[in-house]
């Protein structure tokens, strides 16, 4: 029985180390989203953090500031999906699809 709990620890720790690095991976990929054909940029990181933003001219209308803010929520929406989608689909192949709460 010993034994087992032995071989079970260990492999709890070899899991957590993979689970460590590839969090600190995940961190590091980025993002690029967009909105309105390109009009509003995105750039975002495996930890939901906005790293880049970029507006084309062409969007900025003082006379339509309506338009601006959707096109903006919108990349930055689409943007968060992807990189949550990006780290739930590199967690599930670590972890065989076993939801493991507070990973990410």
């Amino acid at each position: 029985m010993a034994k087992n709990m032995n071989s079970l620890m260990r492999q709890a720790q070899q899991m957590q180390q993979k689970m460590s690095i590839l969090q600190k991976e995940l961190e590091a990929r980025e993002i690029d989203s967009s909105s309105g054909g390109g009009m509003v940029k995105i750039k975002i990181n495996g930890k939901q953090e906005i790293i880049e933003f970029a507006l084309d001219k062409e969007c900025v209308d003082p006379n339509d500031v309506e338009m601006l803010e959707e096109l903006i929520l919108t990349a930055i929406n689409q943007a968060v999906k992807e990189s949550q989608e990006m780290v739930s689909g590199a967690m599930s192949k670590l972890t065989g699809g076993i939801n493991i709460p507070g990973m990410f």
